[in-house]
């Protein structure tokens, strides 16, 4: 369950990073308020997860998993640049949050 929780947290932090580019500065407000609950809820359940699991482990996960979303939502949404070394990094990442979980 800790896990799945974490996991969840991941991706309000996608959400959340995605988000600031939507707020323009937090001047609208409906895009403002979503990020925040974002921020929020990633924290919250950030901290409840950290109940069962490691911190090194748990925080790493945590950014990995906002790292990798928000650089292939990047790619998706606002059309950044997907170079072979960009994705070959982001396969980095994915591979060490893979490596983090099947030794935690």
């Amino acid at each position: 369950m800790a896990w799945t929780i974490l996991f969840v947290a991941g991706l309000l932090e996608v959400g959340w990073a995605i988000g600031l580019k939507y707020t323009e500065g937090f001047s609208r407000l409906v895009p403002s308020v979503l990020t925040l609950a974002a921020m929020a809820g990633s924290v919250i359940l950030l901290g409840l997860a950290l109940k069962w699991l490691p911190i090194g482990t748990a925080y790493a996960v945590w950014t990995g998993i906002g790292a990798v979303g928000t650089a292939v939502l990047g790619i998706i949404l606002f059309g950044e640049p997907a170079t072979a070394l960009r994705l070959a990094s982001i396969g980095l990442i994915v591979g060490g949050i893979v490596g983090l979980k099947l030794v935690t």
